[in-house]
């Protein structure tokens, strides 16, 4: 939002339209002339970082206030799982078999985003990696709904451009790993994560390990596909290794539907 304070002083846009209108000459050209704000092989150099890390988490909160969204629902899950038309093409069999997921996580953010269009539109927006498999399945199911939906895409070598049905207005790209983390837990209503990859592993246990050290108020946490997580991970041996305290096995429950995990959330304690 503007600040009318400031408004008696000239804008930064205006100046730089200007700049770039100067004369051609030796000085003009050379880099130590660019804006610094405008000077793009400046705001890239190693020193800069902080400024960088401070833009990326900047920009995005920006958008969202001015959207007014408030809480969101967030889906982690696998880029490389298909939808069920479409499973034919999976590498594996397992991931064929994963497609089920697909639909599950499309019916459960056609669900939410029904449940925040039924008050303003502001609380439980989906969000989402913003990219293929899962993530497009959430997106596709806040459009089914015709509400909004978030995408936070970050950008790889492989597997990682926007999908189609994330709004565009709130599409955003990120370099750091660890900003898009941020923005993807500091509105959450609720988290949760789909069959994946190292990726979900990542985005999952830095989540888990968030709520279990008191940094992040706990949330319903809730893992579909009971099956894969207890194939992949040992729980139990956590526990019983003492790595982990038995009650941390309590902050997130697995479900296999998109109505079991809605009847969760909705008779989750406010406050």
């Amino acid at each position: 939002m503007k600040d009318d304070r400031l408004s008696q002083f000239r804008d930064a846009g205006s100046d730089r339209s200007t700049a770039e209108q100067v004369p051609d000459t030796p000085q003009t050209r050379a880099p130590a002339y660019r804006l610094a704000f405008a000077d793009p092989d400046f705001m890239c150099r190693d020193e800069l970082r902080p400024v960088r890390l401070q833009l990326e988490l900047l920009k995005p909160e920006m958008a969202l206030n001015e959207h007014g969204i408030q809480s969101t629902v967030v889906l982690f899950g696998g880029a490389r799982i298909p939808e069920p038309s479409q499973k034919h093409t999976a590498r594996t069999k397992t991931l064929a078999d994963l497609s089920s997921y697909y639909d599950e996580a499309r019916k459960f953010a056609r669900l939410m985003t029904e449940k925040s269009m039924a008050t303003d539109g502001r609380d439980y927006v989906i969000a989402t990696g913003g990219g293929p498999g899962v993530m497009e399945a959430g997106n596709r199911g806040a459009a089914d709904a015709g509400g909004a939906s978030i995408g936070l895409n970050i950008v790889l070598p492989h597997e990682q451009a926007p999908n189609e049905y994330v709004t565009p207005g709130l599409c955003f790209n990120f370099h750091y790993f660890a900003i898009r983390k941020m923005h993807f837990l500091m509105r959450a209503r609720a988290i949760c994560v789909f069959p994946g990859g190292f990726g979900t592993l990542d985005e999952m246990f830095e989540a888990l390990t968030l709520i279990q050290t008191d940094r992040m108020k706990r949330v319903p946490f809730l893992l579909f596909g009971a099956a894969f997580w207890q194939t992949i991970i040992n729980w139990a041996a956590l526990s019983e290794a003492g790595t982990i305290s038995a009650e941390d096995l309590e902050l997130f429950q697995f479900v296999e539907t998109a109505d079991e995990a809605m009847q969760i959330i909705n008779d989750w304690p406010q406050g």
